[in-house]
């Protein structure tokens, strides 16, 4: 970023990034934020700090317990943060092992507009069926796009973006709006119309959506083994802010 850098906002980016997915039981305790789904996103299933201070690891046991009285796996989404060592070391001890290092990055909505207009972006309030069936075309898991799609749908107020070709949608994401944050979210492209810079016309077109709504910066998630996306939020402006990974059972 040209500018200076955005202070991130835990407590406020945390519950954005659950509304974002909104799953059906989101419980706040002991200072961490718990969300409850049978889904496959581990952000709409998973429980993580609503601060970067150093937490009592003592509040596991009470965290674990929702989650196994729900019938749920314990899922920890926990920044990678010297603060944690202690919590890393319990849920080691308790035979979790940590998963799927993402980053959290931001950058300023008006940075990532001027790589495009809106121009040839659509933009719903509903996603249709040609939006949802980007996430299940050639490359992508039918089972997990099927239970993305249900995730990033079922929030209120999001706005859902696609370019198209005739009926069909070649490229989309979601713009969510919560907690003082707009996010980014379910970027797809399909796999025949990959490296022709669609998908940097979608982060375009949904920065305009945010700032002309008031929000000038913007979040997203991504993790770090996928270079295809990292290079591409890279080239918008995205820095991270801090990395987390899931602690779980598989």
């Amino acid at each position: 970023m040209s500018r200076d850098a955005i202070a991130p906002d835990v407590a406020s980016m945390e519950r954005a990034i659950v509304a974002a997915v909104a799953p059906p039981e989101v419980l706040e305790l002991h200072g961490w934020i718990a969300a409850f789904d049978n889904g496959t996103v581990n952000r709409a299933k998973s429980a993580a700090p609503l601060s970067h201070d150093s937490v009592d690891a003592r509040v596991l046991d009470a965290i674990r317990g929702e989650y196994t009285a729900r019938g749920l796996a314990p899922n920890f989404r926990l920044p990678r943060l010297a603060a944690f060592a202690g919590i890393e070391h319990e849920l080691a001890r308790s035979g979790l092992q940590p998963r799927q290092p993402t980053d959290v990055q931001v950058a300023r909505a008006e940075d990532v507009a001027q790589l495009g207009s809106r121009a040839g972006v659509r933009i719903d309030a509903q996603p249709d069926d040609a939006w949802a069936a980007v996430f299940l075309g050639e490359g992508f898991d039918p089972v997990d796009g099927a239970s993305r799609v249900r995730t990033l749908t079922r929030a209120q107020g999001s706005l859902f973006a696609s370019i198209r070709e005739g009926d069909r949608v070649v490229a989309g994401g979601v713009l969510a709006i919560a907690h003082g944050w707009a996010s980014i979210h379910g970027m797809r492209t399909a796999q025949s119309h990959r490296g022709r810079g669609l998908a940097t016309r979608v982060m375009a077109g949904l920065a305009h959506v945010a700032i002309e709504r008031g929000h000038p910066h913007l979040m997203l998630q991504v993790e770090r083994a996928n270079d295809t996306a990292q290079r591409l939020y890279a080239r918008c402006g995205f820095e991270r802010a801090w990395t987390y990974v899931y602690w779980r059972e598989e």
